[in-house]
């Protein structure tokens, strides 16, 4: 286990059950990260996605070659806020397209959308701008530690055109200043520069995952019969609705991506439509190692799936939760939800009611939504009060909540009668 970790620091909360570790404390730094292995803590000097990828080569070429291995190669990019390395400083240039929906309005939609604090043109911080100090770690100066102190500072957003035209912003590494004539202008640069820092700091991803391959191909018997996963913990928002970050429903963040090779068994090329879940994950990786998954474990081996072969009583289905009630970073209210492969529903049941603008002493704002994804790709409208689709509203609805029921999760909206009567 070589990398993010980020369940917690203490002894208690180190990786168990593995022949070798070496972890980031929290999210780890991107310059000259502290590690914490068995033998104590120490810190690597360099840029930290190299250096988890070192740790993984050379874990796998001192292997015990008679005996078949798992790594687990967690990269720490790309969380916020991005650093990439510095031989990347100078890609990607060129303006990135804006995204269709960077300046959605949020009407025909819950109350959710509007209030939420992550927003390019309002919220992102000088830190995720590269606006704080030059990148670089300890050879530059003290590192920013990430989501604390000054560094969270949001850019502000002037009230005036005068104001406006009187900002100067100044980038950190270079000394170059940025000036504004509109609004627009301010949240496009916004947009912009922390998009070429996003690209740029997952290049430095493409190019480790590529050595990692390249590793295995060198060993043509290794590369036929090692399966190699690729995927993460959510998606991401960049600029999509005009949001950065993740925590909601929407498609942007709700999909991960997932890529498998095992030559072997899988075709080359080949993509598989089917809905699988993370919980899905583990009983796959026991089914491939012939062992048998235990009773406790929730999901299903996806195996089939990836032979091309998907089982008639495939749930196409995926379960999601946000739980936290009262986040006071980004305004994000707890929800949960259902997708099938046509239709999404949510229910949001929470509004936090300590931060600026809440109302004291409010009740929980509480709200339905249903996406038609096929006609409605992007998510713009709200279709759960149309008359039209009130059948798709029960068999969601119905669906909700046998999925919850399945998985142990405990409902908190309020059942309608024919709901009752149906299960």
């Amino acid at each position: 286990m070589v990398g993010k970790w980020h369940l917690g620091e203490s002894v208690d909360n180190q990786p168990t059950g593995f022949d070798y570790w070496s972890v980031l404390p929290g999210q780890g730094l991107y310059w000259d990260p502290d590690f914490i292995e068995p033998t104590g803590e120490r810190v690597e000097s360099g840029y930290v996605t190299d250096i988890i990828t070192d740790k993984s080569l050379d874990w796998i070429k001192s292997r015990d070659r008679d005996r078949p291995f798992f790594l687990m190669c967690h990269h720490k990019a790309p969380h916020r806020s991005w650093e990439c390395d510095d031989k990347h400083k100078h890609l990607y240039k060129d303006p990135v397209r804006l995204p269709d929906t960077f300046t959605d309005d949020y009407k025909n939609r819950a109350k959710a959308a509007k209030i939420a604090k992550m927003r390019v043109a309002e919220d992102l911080t000088y830190q995720d701008l590269g606006l704080v100090q030059p990148d670089g770690g300890r050879r530059v100066g003290e590192p920013v530690l990430q989501e604390f102190g000054s560094s969270e500072r949001k850019v502000p957003v002037p009230g005036s055109i005068a104001e406006l035209q009187s900002m100067r912003l100044i980038d950190k590494d270079d000394g170059t200043v940025f000036t504004f004539k509109s609004h627009a202008e301010l949240a496009e640069f916004k947009f912009q520069r922390y998009m070429q820092r996003y690209i740029r700091t997952i290049q430095s991803i493409d190019d480790n995952v590529g050595r990692m391959l390249d590793y295995l191909d060198s060993e043509p018997q290794l590369a036929e019969n090692t399966i190699v996963v690729y995927t993460s913990d959510q998606g991401f928002f960049l600029g999509e609705h005009g949001w950065f970050d993740k925590r909601f429903m929407y498609e942007e963040s709700f999909q991960m991506h997932f890529l498998i090779r095992y030559p072997k068994e899988i075709i080359a090329g080949s993509v598989c439509d089917d809905i699988i879940c993370n919980v899905d994950f583990a009983p796959t990786w026991l089914d491939y190692a012939n062992l048998p998954a235990p009773s406790y474990m929730q999901g299903t081996s996806f195996r089939p799936l990836l032979q091309g072969r998907t089982p008639e009583s495939w749930q196409q289905v995926a379960y999601h939760r946000y739980w936290m009630h009262n986040d006071i970073i980004h305004h994000a209210y707890a929800h949960y939800g259902i997708r099938n492969q046509r239709y999404k529903l949510i229910y949001w049941y929470n509004e936090p009611l300590d931060v600026p603008g809440a109302r004291p002493g409010g009740k929980e704002h509480k709200e339905w939504e249903l996406f038609d994804c096929d006609k409605d790709p992007l998510e713009l409208f709200n279709v759960y009060h149309e008359g039209e689709y009130q059948g798709v509203v029960r068999q969601m609805t119905t669906l909700l909540e046998k999925k919850m029921a399945e998985i142990g999760d405990e409902p908190v909206h309020p059942k309608p009668q024919w709901l009752l009567g149906s299960l």
